[in-house]
């Protein structure tokens, strides 16, 4: 497994342009082949800043997922309302304490 935490800084007034963007989209990721887990957070102590964190079954999933078409519908409506560089991390899992 693989998961994937995305951090992404947003321009104020593009914020809602964002949520409404992942409102939209975000049954559809869920939904993707591989994708077994998704949530979006947001950054405690600046607002404008969100990470996704999602799991994929594998690398080749996750690959899948970003060359296909839905990532680039995605991508070409979010990229235009970044105000930093987003930065993208795939993690493995060792250990989870419940």
């Amino acid at each position: 497994m693989i998961v994937r935490i995305v951090k992404m800084g947003f321009y104020k007034q593009n914020i809602d342009a964002f949520l409404d963007n992942f409102h939209d989209t975000k049954g559809d990721i869920r939904a993707f082949e591989g994708c077994s887990y998704l949530e979006l957070y947001r950054d405690k102590t600046n607002p404008s800043v969100f990470f996704t964190y999602s799991y994929w079954e594998s690398e080749e999933h996750l690959e899948q997922y970003r060359k296909s078409e839905l990532f680039k519908k995605v991508w070409s409506r979010v990229k235009p309302l970044f105000s930093i560089r987003p930065e993208a991390w795939s993690v493995e899992k060792i250990e989870t304490l419940k």
